[in-house]
């Protein structure tokens, strides 16, 4: 790790380390209680705070309904959300998304970067602690056979490789971001309320449900009715969007409805993406065990890249401080430990030390690439 990235990730980890504080914003018992219930199973009906508000009461939080909507909608505006609403499953949706890494000189980092970035196709771009692969960006397409022109330009622009780490297998999703205070298991879970249709055997989408995605992908309104505020807005019965959005839940399509924290103003500066060359014949076994850690957020196998990337598996980790993430990063080797010998040069971490990009999946345009 050089000099700077030391400082780089020093100076971040300082920044929210442990802090009670987002923005000069206090957090509640009532805030922290709704941060923690409410990453998931958030109910899909006409007035889900009223439900929202019963499930907090059963866990000893006396609030009203219209107290809940007023603290999601306070933490909303301050950004200690990033939204309230649908975690769209953007593979369920159409398209496809990838994990690229390349080299980018220092003396034309900068540079490289941009090119990157110019492409609208690039939706995250992170620079990482690396000796040689020190840019990691996601591409994501309407259809999978652009990945590869987009990757050409790239290299054309820029003068340097790029290496294509598609998911070969996805072992957890699960990007919850927990603080201190009540209902620190996270699991209020309000799914089961409203309509539970059955899931419908079809990859494609309608025309009503892609102006549905759309139209939910940045988020719900925050308001007594969202989701009849959502079919207003795209011209649909109110009912249609409550029991699609349950089966979207169901199907897939949607990872889970509820508040989605802005990780950072929580505090968790530090994002630790470790890399393990696991024996292929212990990956079945390892994936499940690494998953099952509630800390590891993102949890995939990927290809190596001979002579250049030894790893085939990504366990994604955040922490409020370096040490907190360096713990975490030891309870994986010791788990990992359980199912074959891990030496020193058998893994590695890759913090992040810059944020080069980050604009989202751009669900319209694959979403529509997948309508019928």
């Amino acid at each position: 790790m050089t000099e700077t990235q030391e400082d780089k990730r020093s100076n971040t980890a300082e920044d929210g380390e442990e802090s009670d504080k987002t923005d000069d914003i206090t957090l509640s018992t009532v805030d922290r209680a709704i941060i923690n219930g409410f990453q998931g199973g958030f109910p899909v009906i006409d007035q889900p705070f009223e439900f929202a508000a019963a499930a907090l009461a059963d866990r000893g939080i006396d609030i009203a309904p219209e107290g809940v909507l007023n603290r999601i909608q306070t933490l909303n505006n301050n950004g200690v959300l990033s939204r309230f609403g649908a975690l769209v499953n953007a593979e369920e949706i159409g398209g496809t998304a990838t994990l690229v890494a390349m080299h980018a000189p220092q003396s034309r980092f900068d540079a490289v970067a941009e090119a990157v970035n110019d492409h609208h196709e690039v939706a995250h771009n992170y620079e990482r602690e690396h000796p040689h692969l020190n840019m990691w960006f996601v591409v994501s397409v309407a259809d999978a056979t652009q990945v590869e022109r987009v990757l050409n330009e790239i290299e054309q622009e820029t003068g340097q490789e790029t290496y294509n780490m598609p998911k070969q297998q996805e072992f957890r999703v699960e990007a919850k971001f927990l603080v201190d205070g009540p209902i620190e298991d996270g699991d209020i879970d309000c799914s089961n309320i409203g309509p539970t249709p059955e899931p419908i055997d079809r990859q494609t989408l309608t025309p009503a449900e892609r102006d549905l995605i759309v139209e939910i992908q940045e988020g719900l309104p925050v308001t007594k009715t969202p989701y009849r505020d959502v079919a207003d807005a795209i011209d649909a019965d109110p009912s249609w969007v409550i029991e699609t959005i349950a089966r979207f839940n169901r199907e897939g399509k949607i990872r889970r409805v509820g508040v989605v924290p802005n990780h950072y103003s929580l505090g968790y500066t530090e994002n630790g993406m470790t890399v393990w060359d696991v024996p292929d014949t212990q990956l079945e076994a390892v994936g499940p065990a690494i998953a099952s850690l509630p800390f590891v957020t993102h949890c995939y196998h990927r290809p190596r890249h001979e002579d250049v990337w030894s790893y085939n598996f990504f366990a994604m980790t955040h922490g409020r401080s370096v040490e907190e993430s360096e713990r975490r990063i030891q309870m994986i080797r010791e788990r990992m430990s359980k199912h074959w010998e891990v030496t020193d040069d058998d893994w590695d971490s890759l913090f992040s030390t810059q944020i080069l990009k980050k604009t989202g999946i751009r669900l319209d345009e694959r979403a529509t690439a997948n309508t019928a």
